[in-house]
């Protein structure tokens, strides 16, 4: 873990920093460099900017991968691993350095979703706190997609119920607990979340929604009664 105190420096240095003796960055370096300073100056005005933490999480994991030596040619793969696993230190790295914001929840999201599979604990501290940073309900949504994919819907429905405020955040949340509902073997659960959605006061928005999951809990309810 010693590569991550460096990649951690390497973030924080300003951009603008030289040293005598120092090799003048190609014209692809520049370009980074400006990219990257863009990039910044946007996250900083708003630290849940995905685009922008994407884009500039690009350029640290190929800066983090440049920074492994390549070996032997018979030593391929293990360097491709090396070089996979300082890219997810510099994404980790740069999440943390974002995540510092009290306003920041996508940092959080990225956090959890690199760490959800070796920290189970401590990516759902990080879901439960990017919920409880915004209250449009959009972190929540996302970090339930995040226990989705990674095959935990049991959890997603523990962070869904203890932080869904239904009248007030996208019913896009109701979509992933009636589906993690339904991925957990719980088809009455997934009925009371598609129930809910009766007091969301968007009712465009819960008329376009309605027909896929009502179809989904049939679904699975029929699935249930042929077994």
């Amino acid at each position: 873990m010693a590569l991550l105190p460096r990649l951690r420096r390497l973030l924080r240095r300003p951009v603008s920093a030289s040293k005598v003796g120092v090799r003048r960055p190609t014209s692809a370096r520049r370009r980074d460099t400006i990219h990257e300073d863009s990039v910044r100056a946007l996250l900083h005005e708003d630290p849940n900017d995905a685009r922008a933490f994407q884009a500039l999480a690009e350029i640290v994991r190929r800066r983090a991968a440049e920074m492994v030596p390549d070996g032997d040619p018979l030593t391929a793969p293990q360097d491709d691993v090396e070089k996979q696993r300082a890219a997810d230190l510099a994404v980790w790295a740069l999440g943390e350095e974002i995540a510092g914001n009290p306003r920041a929840w996508y940092p959080l999201i990225e956090l959890a979703r690199l760490s959800v599979h070796d920290d189970h604990d401590a990516a759902l501290r990080r879901l439960a706190t990017a919920a409880e940073r915004d209250p449009s309900g959009q972190a929540l949504a996302e970090g339930l997609a995040v226990l989705r994919e990674a095959g935990l819907p049991v959890e997603a429905l523990g962070l869904g119920v203890g932080h869904w405020r239904v009248k007030e955040q996208t019913p896009e949340i109701a979509r992933h607990l009636v589906h993690a509902a339904i991925e957990a073997d719980r088809p009455l659960e997934a009925k009371h979340h598609l129930a809910a959605l009766e007091m969301h006061p968007d009712k465009h928005a819960v008329a376009r929604l309605r027909p896929e999951l009502e179809q989904a809990v049939a679904a699975a309810e029929q699935h249930i009664a042929g077994t």
